[in-house]
């Protein structure tokens, strides 16, 4: 097989022969699939190692300190060959992987051959075909995480140990110096946890990034950019916690550490940089200096790594292996994205170039990954790699649209295609009673189902001619409530009839039926449109945001959807002909998350378990906020359907089934009563509808917006496909 080894004596790098590792007991044979370049901890080693001895000896005090203790000990001889064949000796490179087991070794039984496992450590998860791991130094990879994004696992497991130090709280201001591998990592963990960060990083793309990835303000730490954001978050207090994550000679990060740092803060060192602490300043302010040891407790203990000893969990919560599977855990639920991070991934044939390169300065990276051959997924990885995008078709408009508003006194009259459940429960009801609205017409592909909804809700006629009542001139708006694949082409016809549309959900369910629909409104100049996105309607949802109020940073807000299980024989299921299940309701969700936040997504990235029953949906904006969505159908019965939570500015707004709802700030509220039934905004969304069309007036929600949501739902499959996040691009 082969493996990435270094002479730390002349400097030389080697892709080199070597046999297989055995399989011993107490751990596990793997072969690798993806393993990552520490940009920080590996470049550092390597850069050392072309330096002249005089240069090794300076970088390395600790290690002279040795020497002179061997030489004092074993006498100058002795130690030159022991120091010598030490440095003219091959040695690994390499400490965070993922890759599928092979072998199992005698006393593991959480794992098989087979299973994908994430891999820690400096003399195991080494950047090589195969791999021995003991049992303490691996954790299996969640089902849908990616598996080169499982590799980050052990720098993920350092950055989560240094947070733990900081015993970080909600509502806390954090500063981490430092904005490379392990920072953009930190800065995530922290915003997951509720805690306002500022970055400190020279470089403006390391800090542009993590804006990106949480980051409530960043800056060069030489300006004053990072001053005045820690007092306007802080009241002028200074930071709770400051982390420092950032390497080389320089004294500066410790020193701005203590210039703002709170009374009695906290200081975490989680790099490898200069610690000459300035006394006075750390002594004034009784700062609590912590260190961060690796991936946590376990490290450098041989009984735990090496001999599989577990540390009792009612005394040791958080181990290595602990940590390493709590962030699996978070990446695969969307918590922590590392996609943004992966700057190249190079074939491992090619490992000895990409290094070099990236000790010239020729590759400019916050992290690296070194794709192994004989993946089954190589090719199709490769590509995901270039940041698949849909695109968002721009809106033309091609001039005044046909549509009018009625005279006074004269009623609006409605013709609806399909007159199934949703139409007959949800929509006819309201409508059926209003005043100033005539049912005009029902048009079904069937007599009978026609002839039902005549006699039920009142329509002046039945039919299953649809052309007829588009070439009705009485006929104001056509509702469009059949099944999903007749959505698209059925809007199109209405908009080119010059009829107000309202059309269920979804209204597309690919990117050309999407631009069909578009071509008709610039044909027409008729973007009389609606799609039946009701939450925004809600007078529960509407009122609490109005409580929550402006907002001014970036927002976290988490939508669980438990749509539970389809009975068998559901046309909902036939997904060759009615798109995924998402596909036909996701835009619900898609677009809740973005009225409240108003804003449409840039980016989306998507997961789902295995069959792709359950799936999670991470949508980002253009001002940093990310909403997740969970999409469940595997959830009990009687849990609530749909419950979101919106976290903004030091205030918190929960939406609870759309029976109840809270808002908590300086001042708490809480919705005071719960409504008869669930109100998700079908009837003022209708009112809204029938109201545009009566006076002319624009349509309830945008048309950008609906092809916004619209293009974010469909880009749901393209990244389930893909396994990366996918950009929203405008054309």
């Amino acid at each position: 097989m082969k493996q990435v080894v270094q002479n730390y004596k002349s400097g030389e790098l080697a892709l080199l022969d070597v046999p297989v590792p055995g399989c011993k007991p107490g751990g596990v044979l793997v072969r690798t699939a993806y393993s990552l370049i520490s940009t920080g901890t590996e470049l550092m080693k390597v850069s050392e190692a072309g330096m002249s001895m005089l240069g090794k000896a300076r970088s390395r005090p600790d290690q002279v300190a040795k020497v002179v203790q061997s030489v004092a000990t074993n006498g100058v001889p002795a130690t030159y060959r022991k120091v010598m064949g030490k440095l003219d000796s091959y040695t690994p490179l390499g400490y965070s992987l993922c890759g599928v087991v092979e072998q199992v070794g005698a006393g593991v039984d959480d794992v098989k051959a087979g299973d994908l496992v994430a891999c820690a450590g400096n003399e195991h998860a080494l950047h090589a075909e195969l791999n021995w791991v003991p049992k303490n130094l691996y954790a299996p990879v969640p089902d849908g995480l990616a598996p080169r994004h499982a590799a980050f696992g052990t720098v993920g497991s350092i950055a989560l140990q240094g947070v733990r130090q900081g015993q970080s709280q909600l509502g806390e201001v954090a500063l981490v110096i430092g904005l490379g591998l392990i920072g953009q990592l930190v800065v995530q963990l922290l915003a997951a946890s509720g805690v306002r960060v500022v970055g400190a990083d020279p470089d403006p793309v390391r800090c542009e990034l993590a804006g990106r990835l949480g980051a409530a303000a960043c800056g060069d730490p030489a300006s004053a950019a990072v001053e005045s954001a820690v007092a306007e978050l802080t009241g002028g207090h200074g930071a709770d916690q400051v982390y420092l994550a950032a390497g080389g000679g320089s004294n500066q990060p410790v020193e701005l550490a203590a210039r703002l740092s709170r009374d009695r803060g906290r200081v975490v060192d989680i790099g490898k940089c200069r610690l000459d602490l300035p006394w006075n300043a750390y002594y004034e302010k009784e700062l609590d200096v912590r260190f961060s040891r690796s991936y946590g407790p376990g490290r450098y203990d041989p009984q735990y790594e090496l001999e599989g000893r577990d540390y009792p969990i009612g005394y040791v919560r958080w181990t290595e292996r602990r940590n390493l599977a709590c962030f699996l855990d978070l990446v695969a639920r969307g918590r922590v994205d590392v996609e943004p991070l992966v700057s190249h991934i190079a074939d491992f044939d090619d490992a000895v170039e990409t290094y070099q390169s990236l000790k010239d300065g020729g590759l400019k990276a916050v992290a690296v990954l070194f794709r192994y051959p004989g993946q089954k997924e190589e090719a199709g990885e490769e590509a995901e790699a270039e940041a698949p995008a849909v695109a968002v078709p721009a809106v033309r408009r091609g001039g005044t649209g046909p549509v009018q508003g009625r005279a006074a006194g004269t009623p609006v009259r409605l013709a609806f295609v399909g007159a199934g459940n949703y139409a007959t429960s949800m929509l006819l009801p309201h409508l059926a009673q209003r005043d100033g609205v005539e049912l005009s017409t029902v048009v079904t592909t069937t007599a009978l189902s026609a002839a039902n909804a005549q006699r039920k809700f009142g329509f002046a006629a039945a039919t299953t001619d649809l052309d007829a009542v588009l070439g009705d001139k009485s006929v104001d708006a056509v509702f469009v409530v059949t099944r999903h694949s007749s959505h698209a082409e059925l809007t199109r016809k209405a908009l080119l009839a010059g009829k107000a549309v309202f059309v269920e959900k979804p209204l597309a369910l690919t990117g050309d039926e999407l631009a069909g629909v578009l071509a008709a409104v610039e044909e027409s100049g008729n973007d009389r449109l609606q799609v039946g996105f009701n939450r925004r309607f809600a007078p529960l949802l509407q009122e609490a945001r109005k409580q929550f109020g402006r907002r001014t940073g970036p927002a976290n807000l988490r939508y669980l959807v438990n749509a539970g299980r389809l009975d068998h024989g559901s046309w909902y299921l036939r997904q060759s002909t009615e798109g995924s299940r998402f596909a036909g309701e996701g835009g619900h969700f898609i677009d809740t998350a973005s009225w409240l936040l108003d804003a449409d997504p840039v980016s989306v990235y998507a997961t789902a378990t295995s069959g792709n029953e359950d799936l999670q949906v991470v949508l980002r904006y253009p001002d940093g906020s990310t909403a997740t969505i969970s999409y469940v159908t595997t959830g009990p019965s009687g849990f609530p359907k749909e419950t979101l939570d919106l976290v903004a500015d030091g205030r918190a707004l929960r939406l609870d089934d759309f029976v109840r709802a809270s808002v908590y700030g300086r001042k708490k509220w809480v919705s005071s009563r719960l409504p008869k039934a669930r109100d998700k905004g079908q009837n003022a969304e209708l009112a809204a509808f029938i109201k545009a069309v009566r006076t002319g007036g624009p349509m309830p929600v945008p048309l950008e917006s609906l092809v916004a949501t619209t293009a974010a739902t469909l880009a749901v499959q393209a990244g389930l496909a893909g396994g990366v996040p996918v950009t929203l691009a405008r054309s």
